[in-house]
């Protein structure tokens, strides 16, 4: 970009953080910030990233950079975790080094908003590698898949085949799944690793180990309950035998016989 035109471009400051429209329905809120609460459990330790919800991009590809495009969330990856130590306002390309998203999602509302089309087309122009439609409502009503994920290539978008769909650069895969959510059975996005396991969340990691050492306890109760059964039939056994001893005693003094000078 020239520096003429930077010069005049104004600070995230000055510009609105989002276009002000409100969601359309819980999802586009709640899915995109499941998405951002298990990334920043999974890169808590890095710091070269950041994920938007319902945020303005701010971009100079269009008629005006006053003008921005609110995807429902979005990746950027080698951009500061916070800006100058601080909350992001929105997303303004020329104060992150012109980096564009690695990743966008859309989901598709009851009214539409241009997802197949004209955000297609700016997201295209901003270099976005990975677009995401998700629209598993009104699919059959705007004639598509209710996941649909695109890849730039060669300066326009290929629909890849897919639903669990990996991105080498970000070392994640993005696809759905069906599971609880604060008591509602419900289909949400989530991410997966490289063989294509779902990454879960922390609380579930905390759920499962302490599901195992549950289980590994109950394992130790049940050798420690077998082992006493196991004495306990010896000792039973013994007493058996004991008291056979003691009736062939006193069977054989009855019989004249003194047991303890039995011949060998």
């Amino acid at each position: 970009m020239l520096p003429s035109i930077n010069q005049q471009l104004p600070s995230s400051y000055e510009l609105p953080c989002s276009d002000d429209t409100p969601v359309d329905n819980e999802d586009q809120n709640l899915l995109p910030n499941l998405l951002l609460m298990l990334l920043s459990e999974l890169w808590s330790e890095r710091q070269d990233w950041y994920f938007g919800v319902d945020m303005a991009i701010y971009h100079t590809t269009g008629a005006s950079p006053f003008v921005p495009i609110v995807p429902d969330g979005f990746l950027s990856v080698g951009v500061d975790r916070q800006k100058d130590g601080d909350s992001r306002r929105s997303y303004v390309m020329w104060e992150e080094q012109e980096i564009p998203p690695m990743f966008v999602l859309e989901m598709v509302s009851h009214t539409p908003g241009g997802e197949y089309d004209k955000k297609m087309e700016i997201y295209a122009k901003l270099g976005v590698r990975y677009y995401l439609i998700y629209n598993p409502k009104f699919w059959q009503r705007d004639r598509h898949q209710p996941f649909e994920l695109y890849a730039l290539e060669d300066g326009a978008y290929r629909l890849q085949t897919g639903e669990l769909f990996w991105m080498p650069e970000v070392e994640l895969g993005v696809g759905r799944y069906w599971t609880d959510v604060n008591g509602v059975d419900r289909e949400i996005l989530t991410w997966y690793d490289a063989a294509e396991n779902r990454h879960p969340s922390k609380a579930e990691r905390e759920f499962l180990r302490a599901e195992r050492e549950q289980q590994r306890a109950d394992r130790e109760q049940q050798r420690a309950e077998e082992e006493r059964q196991r004495a306990e039939e010896e000792r039973q056994r013994a007493d058996r035998e004991r008291q056979v001893k003691e009736r062939l005693a006193e069977f054989l003094r009855s019989q004249g016989f003194d047991p303890d000078e039995l011949p060998e």
